[in-house]
């Protein structure tokens, strides 16, 4: 409630604002841009590959010398950037087993309800259709290269544009420009480009590109992975060994050389071209393949010489994407002037993560080491920023919704996990700590790359990275050690910053409240629940639902001890049954963030009961189980504000009061209890002492088992239930 009325609030006063008041935003994104491939930072690239309109922003600007992601893939990125949130929250985990729910709370909406035209072309990758944007146009899923397919509002259907993709997102940028926006409002332009992300495939403008130049190798191209996790050597993603033949290398035909060439996938951006653009490719990659696959017969190779060699051919074609990148941001910064649009509009050019240019041997990015862990942040905000700006302070990109929404003036809701970095911009701070002591980065291990789960945390000089299945940590000096060659966990010398960093370790999880019990979970490889899941979707997306029972086997029992009781006082008012049996809090987030939470108006009330399977598990303490609950009615009411949610206390378990999930449940009820008192919206209810005896036994003819319910107890739980739902006029 509080939230809506300081929104209100908020939005009367920007709808008195005028556009010259308010800044344009125009947001240029590419995908894996490592800051070593943009000259303004300086790297070992710049001469042989400068980016000057990238640099221009840095020239008139500023740079961000330590700006991270918190999540190094391309979806969870995106996700944090949209929400403000870490991926736990937002609930993209990964590539491979999330979908965005767009009816949460985004930075966009936020800036379109205040007043903003909110546009969105190129790369989206998360698996739903955009919402919040006056205008869309995105690429399906990775997008290709060669002449892409765009996706059209309003339902995603497909047109496809002749040409390189860097181009057509580029040309569909200013075509919105010139053509689509309200020129008396003022705007965000999300421009979001594929390259230079996988599989490199540049326009033919700059084939030549390169041509006799020798890219430098990085000290680390052959790291060996000692001294430090275990995991790092089960890489699949190492340029010695895991290039494909066609896909990355850019072969036609049969793996000549499957020692050092995977078969992989195929080469998708050459069957999509015409035939000018094959004639062009061939006529500049053959000649070089072919002596390649020559001097291999001829045994003048060695493994470190074709290491190398598929280093170049790497390194050139990802360097020709940036090229394409870095002209259409001139053209964009051209328009800019020439429509008289630059001095009321800000600028910032980022990447939804950095990527490995062979930094330890490596292409693609998950790991928590600086170059996929940094990513680019250059703004340009004339009259605000002073040029040449270097701030030092760690932003993460958790930060920019919360940026754009300061800018705008729209205040950021209070459940987004960044802040915004315009005290940074406006050199506010004394030092860079005064921003933020330490950034938190989680890998959920997505086994694309075999890149094992881990997580850390970061302060200006060290990093501490935890890898729970292998029960491994390291430390990280990144001053006296850069290049993260050596974990420092086990040196003596180090011993008190490690206990430190472990220390400041569980403080900064505990502060975005990383537990178990937070972090949304699937049991989608138990093929009941995933069968009772497919069914959940299906039925929540028919819609229609007024009342939504949420929780775990106890929920479920509504479908068979409770069958009468539910007959009784839930099927009339058209309730749902989203209870699985064995689910704890992360499983209850993970299926309401995957298309269990019906998406229409009719739900009016949500029923939970969730938790004592927390206590079961032995590793979520109350607190954790506590917050995990919280984080479920934070996600309900995010989505559905005026859905009221009827929250019961855990019911008891074991024989009496001393049983210690009893007591875990005990101590989950009184907080969960507090939680609740805060919001009006939220209605704790607490019949536990129903089901026990004036000695506060719990008996088997309540609970046969000590947990679940009888048909008895399932008529105590309705009519509580009944009482509630008749107060909320249902």
């Amino acid at each position: 409630m509080k939230l809506r009325t300081r929104l209100c609030t908020l939005l009367l006063g920007s709808v008195m604002a005028t556009a010259a008041e308010r800044p344009n935003i125009l947001f240029i994104f590419s995908d894996d841009h490592a800051t070593e491939a943009i000259s303004a930072y300086g790297g070992r690239l710049k001469d042989i590959a400068p980016t000057p309109n990238i640099d221009r922003l840095a020239k008139e600007g500023a740079l961000i010398e330590n700006s991270f992601c918190c999540n190094s893939i391309c979806g969870p990125s995106r996700a944090a950037i949209l929400t403000g949130m870490h991926s736990h929250r937002n609930g993209f985990m990964d590539n491979n087993n999330s979908v965005f729910d767009g009816t949460q709370t985004t930075f966009p909406g936020l800036m379109q309800k205040a007043g903003y035209q909110t546009a969105m072309i190129g790369k989206w990758h998360l698996h739903s259709l955009p919402q919040g944007f006056d205008f869309w146009e995105i690429l399906p899923g990775q997008g290709m290269y060669y002449n892409p397919d765009m996706m059209q509002m309003p339902d995603g259907k497909r047109k496809r544009y002749q040409g390189h993709c860097n181009d057509v997102v580029t040309e569909q940028a200013l075509k919105w420009l010139r053509e689509g926006r309200d020129k008396d409002k003022p705007f965000v332009l999300m421009c979001q480009h594929k390259a230079p992300h996988r599989s490199w495939s540049p326009a033919p403008r700059h084939f030549k590109l390169f041509d006799g130049v020798t890219i430098p190798e990085p000290d680390t191209l052959f790291d060996d992975y000692k001294n430090r996790s275990k995991t790092l050597a089960e890489n699949e993603m190492s340029i010695a060994n895991h290039f494909s033949w066609g896909h990355d290398m850019k072969f036609h035909g049969e793996n000549l050389f499957p020692k050092h060439f995977t078969a992989g996938y195929g080469f998708g951006d050459y069957k999509r071209m015409t035939e000018d653009q094959r004639e062009a490719w061939d006529a500049h990659y053959e000649p070089l393949n072919q002596k390649f696959i020559a001097d291999m017969k001829a045994g003048k190779l060695t493994d470190q010489d074709v290491t190398r060699w598929k280093y170049q051919r790497y390194m050139k074609n990802y360097l020709r994407c940036v090229k394409g990148v870095d002209e259409g941001i001139g053209k964009l910064l051209d328009y800019l002037d020439e429509a008289g649009l630059a001095e009321n509009t800000i600028v910032i050019y980022s990447s939804d993560q950095g990527f490995y240019l062979g930094e330890h041997g490596w292409y693609d990015k998950r790991w928590m080491f600086e170059e996929s862990l940094e990513m680019p942040f250059l703004i340009r905000w004339p009259g605000v920023i002073k040029p040449g700006s270097r701030p030092k302070a760690m932003i993460q990109n958790i930060d920019y919704g919360p940026t754009f929404l300061d800018v705008a003036g729209v205040e950021a809701p209070a459940h987004m996990q960044g802040k915004s970095i315009v005290p940074v911009l406006k050199s506010e701070l004394s030092k860079p700590e005064d921003f933020r002591e330490a950034i938190y980065y989680q890998y959920t291990g997505e086994r694309t790359h075999h890149v094992a789960k881990h997580d850390g945390v970061r302060t200006q000089r060290y990093k501490i990275m935890r890898f729970p299945n292998t029960n491994e940590w390291n430390l990280f000096d990144l001053e006296k050690d850069p290049k993260e060659m050596q974990s420092f966990h086990d040196d003596a010398e180090y011993a008190d910053v490690f206990a430190r960093m472990k220390k400041l370790y569980f403080e900064v999880r505990a502060e975005y409240e990383v537990y178990d019990a937070t972090v949304p979970a699937s049991r989608m490889n138990q093929k009941w629940w995933k069968d009772r899941h497919n069914k959940a979707k299906k039925t929540a997306k028919a819609g229609g639902h007024e009342v939504l029972m949420i929780g775990d086997s106890i929920t479920q029992g509504w479908e068979g001890a409770g069958k009468a009781a539910w007959a009784k006082y839930l099927a009339p008012r058209k309730a749902i049954n989203l209870g699985f049996s064995g689910d704890r809090t992360q499983h209850v987030l993970w299926r309401l963030l995957m298309e269990e939470m019906p998406t229409d108006d009719a739900p009016k009330a949500a029923v939970i009961m969730i938790g004592t399977n927390n206590a079961k598990s032995n590793v979520d303490k109350p607190h954790e189980t506590a917050v995990g609950i919280q984080h479920i009615v934070k996600l309900l009411r995010d989505r559905k504000p005026e859905m009221d949610v009827v929250l019961f206390g855990i019911f008891p378990r074991g024989a009496t009061a001393e049983d210690k999930l009893r007591q875990h449940n005990i101590a989950v009820n009184k907080e969960i209890k507090e939680f609740a008192s805060t919001d009006g919206k939220v209605h704790f209810v607490d019949i536990s002492e129903q089901f026990l005896d004036e000695k506060g036994t719990l008996s088997k003819k309540v609970m046969p088992d000590m947990l679940h319910l009888n048909a008895g107890s399932y008529e105590i739980w309705g009519k509580a239930l009944d009482a509630e739902l008749k107060k909320l006029d249902l």
